[in-house]
């Protein structure tokens, strides 16, 4: 089986950078290159090498021409292009993705390795669906709270989604390398009631002891550098083909920012480094939520119990990669 294919989304950031390069060689201004080529629009050019545009081949063509690329550079950009703006054939992978669903699926796609901190949820690929249900329902309440139209889907489509996401932990051969900082918080009694919780922490036991996922248990009391607090949750994304631009999503309460320069990244990327030397070890925080899933048990009704006891994911191993019942 093949590496899952890049979203067009991402085709379309790539051949964005891409261009921006040519350009740049050529010593070309925007402004230059839209008198030249004849183009209406003053900014068809920016939404081009912002990814932020369809591509149509023939453009494409023509700034490959004025930019004097040679034959090996206009097949893979056009190949690009074609990819890019194939938006149909891809979505048929996920026919139950809801808008914001598929923003964070464009961004997986093609992944080779994850990064990601959020100070006060448990991020979505590691969430269960009682988790997720909560998640959802709540952050409705507070847009009917400001007046906002109910969404169209309901909110088992978004959960449906949200899991269709997560299965790319466990693709294989070409799993990417996943990597989470959790924060206590995210897994206190705030989150949810006790049978959601405790659901959530059995599965993050079980995720933990994946080859390819890392967690990480932020406790709350833990200096982080020099007394440093971030201020938000982010991912950064690395993806399997290295002329992908690296890109970093910033997650704020209401609304998403990507970036895919340099400077930004690296900040997050040192800010991500802190917070996993700061929290627990994998070893250790495997430990921890197992504690904590002990503690959760006793609050949680028997019969809502699926695992067994709190100790059930020590008695599981790793076969060819899965886990398996001993």
């Amino acid at each position: 089986m093949p590496p899952a294919a890049p979203s067009p989304i991402l085709r379309r950031r790539r051949l964005g950078v891409e261009l921006r390069r040519l350009r740049e060689a050529a010593g070309l201004t925007g402004d230059q290159v839209i008198e030249r080529i004849g183009w209406a629009s003053a900014s068809k050019l920016s939404r081009l090498e912002n990814g932020r545009s369809r591509p149509d081949p023939q453009d494409v063509g023509d700034l490959l021409n004025l930019y004097g690329a040679d034959q090996a550079v206009r097949d893979e950009l056009l190949g690009i292009t074609s990819e890019a703006g194939d938006m149909r054939g891809w979505l048929k992978n996920f026919p139950v993705m809801t808008q914001q669903q598929r923003s964070w699926a464009e961004l997986e796609a093609g992944c080779a390795e994850i990064s990601e901190y959020n100070p006060t949820l448990v991020p979505g690929l590691l969430q269960t669906p009682g988790y997720a249900q909560v998640r959802i329902v709540s952050a409705r309440q507070v847009g009917a709270g400001a007046g906002e139209p109910e969404p169209d889907d309901e909110p088992e489509t978004e959960v449906q989604a949200r899991l269709a996401r997560q299965s790319l932990l466990t693709r294989e051969p070409y799993a990417p390398r996943y990597t989470a900082v959790l924060e206590e918080a995210a897994l206190g009694r705030r989150a949810g009631p006790p049978e959601v919780l405790h659901e959530q922490l059995l599965q993050l036991c079980e995720l933990a002891l994946l080859p390819n996922v890392t967690l990480h248990v932020l406790l709350r009391d833990t200096q982080i550098g020099n007394w440093y607090l971030p201020p938000t949750a982010f991912s950064v994304y690395r993806f399997a083909d290295p002329l992908d631009p690296e890109t970093l999503a910033i997650e704020g309460g209401f609304t998403d920012v990507m970036s895919t320069e340099a400077i930004t990244l690296n900040r997050y990327k040192v800010v991500f480094e802190w917070l996993c030397t700061a929290a627990l070890n994998a070893s250790d925080t495997l430990s921890w939520l197992i504690e904590a899933t002990g503690r959760l048990t006793e609050a949680v009704p028997p019969s809502t119990v699926a695992f067994g006891p709190a100790t059930a994911p020590t008695q599981r191993r790793r076969d060819s990669g899965r886990l398996t019942d001993r």
